[in-house]
């Protein structure tokens, strides 16, 4: 795939099809900025009407151009697009940028259209950016391929902007305030090239340290989920999502739904990929300013040093408005500043020298506040006053700067007086902002990430460890309500399928009479509850359908009467089943845990405070399956209602690891059963000793198939595939373990690839051996296991685990084909290893139904060329050094 975009992005011939000497069109502008920019490759016009465009030889078709160009940029009518798409195809053009409008991306026409010419270059193996897009550059190439009048200056930010127009304002603004940048693309109507594609491709990008988005929506939610999830440990991904304010628009029946909202989901989908989130374009660039220049926050406690107290009390106040702490300094570091600031300090943190503070004093304060140990970061704010020397203190702060830890962020306030001591700043790798709410705005999200990069290495597997649902029975029960035609579970039957999963529901009983539910009141004792049963009635209480408290069989009569009567008058369609009856239960606690499948990123679960009163209180958390304990208890602190679940002064919290237990129960249970659409558990009720679902109610999707579905096609975040575990023996009689790679396996890997050999790692990779950095080890070992896999083999030596071999193969973005690798240690070369390895990932490689496993081979690697040839690889020669082998797996599509 990089060498496909390689050509789109860093392309050595360009073909302007629809390029024009007249000014008014976008042909001109594109042949232009081309041609006035420094991009030293060829540059051909392709104009039906003309023989010349701009003094340049122009071609009627991009077939008569002599060789064909790695980038194609289309700007003609839209009519024109699809014929000149399967020309560019069949010339051999390696990308194309479709910079023409007219697509109507929204109604089912213009939407067929996009397909059409996705297929077309999927055929011919091209990638397309646009259409409706206002193209890219490339600085680094001096490439202005787009209709913006202005290059962006070289720097290390990539930005992908779904809007054209946001996106030229934004380079506008960029250039105001001397951001640089490694590309600027505008994505369009993404009808091949998207947001997973372009993360892929600049998150192996030299020049590209930081990748900045504008996003409107997401188009294959699981493969953005799974490059962002890939890169953004090393390679920070900065979003700025806009639709916020549509919450509100699909608000469901359900508190879950209700309490979801699309934009939420989103939220939850982008911490779970260590996404920062942003909300205005300044934060975008200032989050991407002080990642750039900083280093990352270990925790959320600042430290504020101040000439002035109003700013450093907005700052406070935002601080800790936002979740964020106010450092609490040590008695050693009173003790320092105050033998080292004047007398009349504050005395306290925010710490304030006062207005006439030199930049001695700025300095001092400044290094003793880093050495706090309960300090994470330091805030500086200089106000402009009679005595202030801001660019002596901006120096001050530089020096500083270059051997501390932990990060600074400096607040210059003013405008002309401060000017030169924000330059300052700058050029010493001080981030800084106008106004101090902003400062600590960057410090908080930086935080966050930091926090977030930790859940990539949380792998749920796809098989529960601690508990064996009956996934059979509730299969047979969700059959069974589809069969009827029905999509919503009465209670009894959600809290059925519920203890399939080995939830704790109360013991209930169905009742078809009054007697009945007298008798089984009686069965379980005084007091109880009585609901009427109703696959036609969502919320009960609603329409009198539930009566509490019932302590003998008079008023279980009456209620049972009356909870008929409700029904039949506020629903007299509604088919009654009976009521379902069941023990009282009081405990303390009253949660929510719900599920709702979002149509984008699929179903997201829900934890917070439940009961009556849920939309009014609005405290849940949302996360993303799969799930783990580790996942299950960071959701659960970040809701409001935490500190009273761990206990609050006299007064006993609930079993936090049960409740974190029955949330990665009730995740497996959305995972393994895309047919459910909504679950609403209100309330679960908990004390210190056990917890009981109190209600339930589930709707299903009927339009689900399982037919042909691949496992967790659902989630956006495939779980652990712990299915393809093995054991094989070695030709030495060694059994090795064989099983997907893990994110913790990075040492394992990296120490093993230190003891190769040259020969190996020349093998390996081509000749050009990489340094085996971190931020390489952790993309080999944090993989999306939907469109890559890797087996590693290991062996137990010493009591511990050793790796001796890795082999992966990685699919192509239709996931269709995929390029295999292996790397044996060279001591456990010769065991039959590869052979059985290779055997096990082509396997796979059916089972992930992929048509075809391919592999460039050295010529000189006799023992692989010999390995594909017995295994039935077709082996060509690509060149005097390389041969290209392939096995098909199936007919592709």
């Amino acid at each position: 795939m990089r060498k496909q975009l390689k050509k789109l992005f860093q392309p050595r011939s360009i073909a302007v099809i629809g390029a024009s000497d007249k000014t008014t069109s976008i042909g001109f502008t594109v042949m232009r900025n081309l041609l006035e920019g420094e991009f030293k490759g060829v540059i051909t016009p392709v104009n039906i009407r003309h023989r010349e465009v701009f003094g340049l030889k122009s071609y009627y078709h991009i077939g008569d151009v002599p060789e064909a160009p790695d980038l194609a940029i289309i700007t003609a009518p839209s009519y024109a697009v699809m014929r000149i798409v399967r020309e560019c195809g069949k010339t051999g053009v390696g990308g194309i940028a479709i910079l023409s409008a007219g697509f109507n991306e929204t109604d089912e026409e213009g939407l067929h259209r996009l397909e059409r010419i996705k297929k077309i270059a999927r055929e011919h193996n091209m990638r397309v950016l646009g259409p409706n897009c206002m193209g890219f550059i490339n600085p680094y190439l001096g490439l202005n391929a787009s209709f913006s009048s202005r290059i962006a200056n070289p720097g290390n930010i990539a930005f992908i902007s779904q809007s054209g127009a946001l996106g030229m304002s934004t380079l506008d603004w960029a250039m105001e305030q001397n951001v640089g940048f490694s590309y600027f693309v505008s994505v369009g109507a993404m009808a091949d090239v998207g947001f997973a594609d372009l993360i892929d491709f600049f998150g192996t990008d030299n020049h590209t340290s930081c990748i900045l988005v504008y996003m409107e929506t997401v188009k294959e939610a699981r493969r953005f989920m799974s490059a962002a999830r890939a890169f953004a440990r090393h390679k920070p991904i900065i979003v700025l999502k806009a639709g916020r304010s549509r919450e509100g628009r699909r608000v469901a029946r359900s508190h879950t739904g209700a309490l979801a909202g699309n934009d939420r989901v989103f939220s939850a989908a982008f911490q779970r990929s260590g996404i920062i989130r942003v909300s205005t374009i300044a934060q975008l660039f200032n989050s991407a300013q002080s990642l750039a220049m900083q280093p990352r926050p270990n925790g959320n406690r600042m430290a504020i040093l101040t000439n002035a107290g109003g700013p450093a009390i907005l700052a406070t106040d935002y601080l800790v408005a936002k979740g964020g702490e106010l450092a609490q300094l040590t008695e050693k570091t009173y003790e320092k500043l105050s033998e080292s600031l004047p007398v009349n300090w504050s005395h306290n943190n925010p710490v304030n020298v006062r207005g006439n503070a030199s930049a001695e004093v700025y300095q001092t304060a400044l290094e003793i506040l880093l050495k706090d140990k309960n300090t994470d970061g330091v805030l500086l704010i200089l106000t402009y006053q009679a005595n202030t020397d801001p660019e002596a203190i901006a120096e001050a702060v530089v020096k500083v700067n270059k051997r501390a830890r932990k990060p600074i962020l400096a607040t210059w306030m003013g405008e002309q007086a401060v000017v030169e001591g924000r330059e300052i700043l700058e050029s010493g790798k001080v981030p800084h902002y106008r106004y101090p709410e902003s400062a600590v705005d960057v410090f908080l999200r930086i935080f966050e990430y930091n926090r977030n990069l930790e859940l990539l290495y949380e792998t749920p597997p796809e098989e529960p460890m601690e508990f064996k649902p009956d996934r059979e029975k509730a299969l047979a029960l969700i059959r069974k309500v589809l069969g009827e035609g029905r999509q919503q579970l009465m209670e009894s039957e959600a809290k059925e399928l519920l203890s399939f999963y080995e939830m704790p529901v109360t013991n209930y009983q169905l009742a078809h009479s009054a007697d009945e539910a007298v008798a089984f009141a009686e069965q379980c004792g005084y007091p109880v509850a009585l609901k009427v049963a109703s696959p036609d009635i969502y919320h009960k209480s609603d329409i009198g359908g539930v009566c509490l408290n019932l302590p003998d069989e008079a008023a279980v009569r009456e209620a049972y009467q009356q909870a008929l009567d409700n029904t039949r008058k506020h629903a007299p369609k509604a088919d009654i089943r009976g009521v379902v009856i069941e023990r009282m239960v009081n405990k303390p606690f009253e949660l929510l845990i719900g599920s709702r499948k979002d149509a984008l990123l699929g179903p997201v679960i829900a934890v917070g405070k439940g009961g009556i009163a849920v939309e009014v209180y609005r405290d849940t958390r949302l996360e993303l399956p799969p799930m783990n304990m580790a996942l299950a208890q960071r959701m659960i602190e970040q809701t409001k209602i935490y500190p009273l679940l761990k206990g609050y002064r006299n007064r006993k919290g609930v079993d936090l690891d049960l409740l974190a237990f029955t949330l990665c129960k009730f995740a497996y249970l959305v995972m393994d059963f895309p047919e459910i659409q909504e679950i609403d558990i209100n309330p679960f009720v908990m004390d210190d000793k056990e917890g009981v679902m109190l209600d339930a109610h589930v709707v299903l999707d009927p339009n689900v198939s399982r037919a042909e579905r691949r496992p967790y096609s659902h989630l956006v975040i495939p779980p652990y595939p712990g299915r393809y575990r093995r054991t094989i023996k070695a030709k030495n009689g060694t059994p090795v373990f064989l099983r997907p790679i893990r994110p913790e396996d990075e040492p394992m890997e990296l120490e093993m690839v230190n003891r190769l050999s040259k020969e190996s790692l020349y093998f390996r990779f081509f000749g050009y051996v990489p340094k085996m950095t971190h931020e390489l080890m952790t993309r080999f070992t944090q993989i999306d296991y939907d469109r890559e896999m890797a087996v590693v083999a290991l062996i137990e030596q010493d009591g511990k685990e050793e790796m001796i071999g890795v082999v992966r193969i990685i699919a192509d973005p239709w996931g269709e084909a995929a390029e295999y690798a292996i790397l044996i240690a060279d001591e456990w070369q010769g065991q039959r290893l590869g052979s059985q390895m290779t055997d096990y990932i082509i396997e796979i490689g059916r089972d992930m139904k992929l048509s075809e496993i391919y592999a460039t081979v050295l010529s000189s690697n006799k023992g692989m060329l010999t390995l594909f040839e017995r295994k039935g690889f077709d082996i060509q020669r690509e060149d005097f050094e390389t041969f290209h082998v392939s096995l098909k797996l199936r007919e592709s599509s």
